[in-house]
């Protein structure tokens, strides 16, 4: 499956403790770079994160960030000593006055008598949950880069039948080429009023045609075409092959062009550089 290196996910979860969120990007690398960011009491789940990165992707420049909101809740802590002591004392004063009420909340007012203290999050069973839901976004992430691939693979595709095209038009032309080269040379032999035995035409003549002939180039052009139509359909990365196979067809759309001497082949030389330059930009986005 044909993947493309740019992509974006995000997915939310909310739970009990609060609420997460993931987002992943991705743009073209040559390698896998990945760039983690995490609240501080997540950070010991860096390497972990990287590793599962590493399991589903082996290309591209990635961003990792998580965003997490917990819902903290308060516990009040009474004094009971405090409170003891204070109400002791409250009776006393009563006592010793005749009036007045105890007030109970004169009392819980009292500085110290009650504290308010956040519960603790249990960071190992939202780390757990964060994971799984990274996973998920991970999964997210490789099927927007496969949507993606399909596209590319699409476009690599057409220039390829573009490229085929242009090998059979000069493997068609050769032979009007060569003939037409041929008469040329006996023209100008002619004209100089240059006469030479019939096995030494026949050498020139040979020589000629194996100066101009495009046959195996040609037939390396089809055979990286059939090669790249078979990359195309393995599951894995490919990217780095598709790239090799660029370097290929470069190096014969070179060598035909230097070997062409009519307008039509180097017209199809140049065809065929545009078309590959076409697909190499799109191959350079793929995993």
């Amino acid at each position: 499956m044909i993947r493309s290196m740019t992509a974006f996910a995000r997915r939310d979860m909310k739970k009990t403790w609060g609420t997460a969120t993931w987002e992943l990007r991705s743009v073209n690398q040559r390698y896998l770079e990945t760039d983690i960011s995490l609240p501080e009491p997540f950070r010991r789940l860096e390497p972990t994160i990287r590793d599962r990165i590493r399991t589903f992707l082996t290309r591209g420049k990635v961003s990792c960030n998580l965003c997490v909101n917990v819902n903290r809740q308060s516990v009040l802590i009474l004094n009971e000593k405090l409170t003891k002591k204070l109400i002791k004392a409250a009776q006393w004063v009563k006592m010793q006055s005749n009036e007045g009420e105890i007030d109970p909340l004169a009392i819980l007012g009292w500085p110290g008598v009650i504290a308010a203290t956040e519960q603790d999050i249990d960071t190992d069973t939202m780390s757990a949950e964060l994971l799984s839901c990274l996973d998920a976004t991970l999964y997210d992430l490789i099927r927007t880069r496969e949507t993606e691939g399909i596209a590319l693979k699409t476009i690599i595709e057409q220039r390829l039948a573009g490229i085929s095209a242009e090998v059979t038009k000069v493997r068609q032309q050769m032979p009007d080429i060569l003939a037409w080269q041929k008469n040329k040379l006996l023209g100008k032999l002619e004209e100089a009023q240059v006469r030479l035995d019939n096995h030494r035409q026949e050498q020139e003549l040979v020589i000629l045609a194996q100066r101009v002939d495009v046959a195996e180039e040609l037939e390396r052009l089809e055979a990286h075409i059939q090669e790249t139509y078979h990359i195309l359909t393995n599951q894995n990365a490919v990217g780095r092959r598709l790239d090799f196979m660029m370097q290929e067809f470069y190096r014969e759309s070179n060598t035909l062009a230097s070997k062409s001497i009519n307008v039509s082949v180097t017209a199809s030389a140049i065809e065929l550089k545009v078309l590959i330059e076409q697909m190499r930009e799109q191959i350079q986005n793929i995993e």
